[in-house]
């Protein structure tokens, strides 16, 4: 009788394809209880964060854009350093699963990046007086957007699929160096963002229900990502 492990052997240099089929088309209803599961916390999050929660006493009614802002960054910075693991395991185990994965995975990153410096701008202007500044934490998820349209656009761009594999992980590993500049920017340098509203074993800068409602829409952020690449892992492997 086979293993789980055994069945499922995707440590090997071509994983079993039945279990590949398995492992990609049998969650429908997962997919469908993770969707469930974004909408149900991102509403609960809107509701205590825009309704319930109290306004900031420094910043106001702004603050709220905090709801959106923290999960993107968050989000985006934890989807690269998964598919820098993908990549570390393609290159070094030649995990077939590691490739589909990293791809399923890129759009979502690079949305959380996108609305991570959207509401940052949005954010800035009455803050800072400005949209945009050349500071260290905006540069720095800046030039993480740019790894993740790098790492699409070569996905396409070469037409032999071994070699778009081999240099898409190479960039990924790459750009595995501009995450703890993302994430220390405002403590190495004089960065204009302020520090961390949340932050392991020190009290949250924010009242309790912002803080749930944050916490709740990390959740809603989280679900969603792993509902699209579902999706997209059973789209790519039904048009394979």
């Amino acid at each position: 009788m086979k293993t789980f492990a055994a069945h499922f052997s995707l440590s090997a240099p071509a994983a079993n394809p039945e279990a590949w089929s398995e492992l990609i088309t049998r969650p429908r209803l997962c997919i469908q209880g993770l969707a469930l599961l974004s909408v149900v916390c991102g509403l609960a999050g809107l509701v205590l964060g825009l309704l319930f929660a109290p306004a900031s006493a420094q910043m106001g009614e702004t603050y709220r854009i905090v709801l959106v802002h923290v999960p993107a960054s968050w989000l985006s910075m934890l989807l690269y350093l998964i598919m820098a693991v993908c990549a570390a395991d393609g290159l070094l185990r030649h995990n077939s699963l590691a490739a589909p994965m990293a791809r399923a995975m890129a759009p979502t990153g690079a949305l959380m990046a996108v609305l991570s410096l959207g509401t940052g701008a949005l954010w800035g202007l009455p803050t800072w007086g400005t949209w945009w500044v050349w500071d260290a934490r905006l540069t720095s998820m800046l030039i993480l957007l740019f790894f993740y349209i790098a790492f699409i656009v070569l996905s396409h761009a070469i037409m032999d699929r071994q070699g778009a594999e081999r240099v898409g992980f190479l960039l990924l590993l790459v750009g595995v160096i501009n995450i703890p500049i993302v994430h220390f920017s405002v403590h190495w340098w004089n960065s204009l963002h302020q520090g961390a509203s949340i932050s392991l074993g020190k009290p949250a800068l924010m009242s309790p229900l912002m803080l749930w409602g944050v916490l709740l829409m990390v959740l809603c952020f989280t679900f969603y990502a792993a509902t699209m690449t579902l999706l997209r892992l059973r789209t790519n492997h039904a048009l394979a």
